[in-house]
């Protein structure tokens, strides 16, 4: 081995024992061929002994992993598997991870250049679960939304018409009293007026009518947005594109995506402020390792395409995190708390997820959806 084989082997090692999560290099086998120092702290043990005795003896029979790892293989792409539990009578304690699992490809030294070998080795790393807890607690948030659609429904009746009387009454009032009670009429009007739009607003989540859909560009979609933030309420921020130009479509409704999307460009404006350096940064990309498991079905939906809204603002309050997709759940002052779960409800009959990342300075808003298939059609019911 040459000196700088050797460094280079020494960097490597370095790097690998940097990472802040355990990763593992293992073969087709199970076999462990190389692991950080987090590793050894996670599985309690060395590497020494992982060697010996293998994936098989640390992570529980039939684990989701092992069926990860002959998928890598098999398609020579890399997979997430997301909230896995590796606990087992040796490892008692609660480890749900989500495990990051990227193929090793040795390429023939024939091979031409961007031409692949047979896959070598696997890289894994396991990650403390965070994803999937967000995703569950989205879950809740969009069975809490399903009873404020019922709740909707039920105020459309039962409050909207009375308060049509009032607001009358008050109209007929207001013409026979004295000037210093025509502004107590005023305020019954008012307030009338207010409760009426909230009501409004909330009858869109009762809303079951189907939405025309086809093939959207989801960059024309991001720049419409942003000629409007622009244009407006972000005319003091500096906004930054970092599009994949080669993402395909997706199959929406291009309306309600610029209301999603307007809704999170907006929200992050406003947790700017009047900041001088104020930025909000739009991105897209492909992420072709992220499948989920859904409730109620048996089949692993994956969704590649992420586009994300990222500011630099003052971040969410740390207790509004986990409920941010409930309805009523607002960091403003004068707020319904309704804007982000209209969001998370439409993502959701798109087939797709919204998340929230909470950052030093600032948070990213995350949207994972499927790609569009030519044999898509619009559903006849809402989802």
């Amino acid at each position: 081995m040459t000196i700088e084989s050797r460094d280079s082997e020494h960097l490597q090692v370095r790097l690998l024992n940097a990472l802040p999560h355990a990763a593992l290099l293992v073969d087709e086998h199970f076999q462990i061929l190389e692991a950080n120092n987090a590793a050894e702290v996670f599985f309690r043990t060395s590497l020494a002994i992982m060697r010996r005795e293998g994936l098989k003896h640390f992570v529980p029979f039939g684990s989701p992993v092992f069926s990860t790892i002959d998928q890598v293989v098999a398609d020579g792409a890399p997979l997430t598997a997301y909230g896995v539990d590796l606990s087992s009578p040796r490892q008692p304690d609660d480890m749900l991870v989500d495990v990051y699992a990227v193929p090793i490809v040795n390429a023939p030294a024939h091979a031409h250049e961007g031409e692949g070998g047979p896959v070598s080795a696997i890289a894994l790393t396991l990650h403390p679960q965070a994803r999937t807890r967000k995703l569950d607690r989205q879950l809740t948030s969009q069975s809490s939304a399903r009873s404020v659609s019922g709740l909707a429904a039920m105020l459309a009746h039962e409050i909207k018409n009375p308060l049509s009387g009032i607001r009358g009454a008050a109209q007929l009032l207001e013409g026979s009293v004295e000037d210093d009670d025509r502004a107590l009429t005023q305020l019954i009007t008012d307030e009338a007026d207010r409760i009426v739009k909230l009501v409004d607003r909330m009858e869109v989540f009762s809303d079951e009518r189907p939405v025309e859909r086809g093939p959207v560009n989801i960059h024309t979609v991001l720049e419409h947005v942003k000629r409007l933030a622009e244009s407006g309420f972000g005319s003091h921020i500096h906004f930054v594109e970092r599009y994949d130009p080669s993402l395909p479509a997706i199959f929406a409704n291009r309306d309600q995506m610029v209301q999603v999307f307007l809704n999170l460009v907006k929200n992050a404006c406003e947790a700017i402020g009047s900041a001088s350096d104020g930025e909000i940064v739009l991105s897209t990309g492909f992420k072709p390792g992220i499948r989920l498991s859904m409730p109620g079905s048996t089949k692993r939906l994956t969704l590649p395409l992420e586009f994300a809204i990222h500011d630099n603002g003052g971040g969410i309050p740390r207790d509004l995190v986990p409920n941010l997709f409930d309805p009523f759940v607002t960091t403003k002052s004068n707020g319904s708390g309704l804007g982000l779960a209209l969001v998370a409800k439409i993502i959701r009959d798109h087939g797709g997820v919204v998340e929230c990342e909470n950052h030093e300075r600032g948070a990213t808003f995350k949207v994972m959806m499927p790609i569009y298939q030519p044999t898509d059609v619009a559903p006849t019911t809402s989802l």
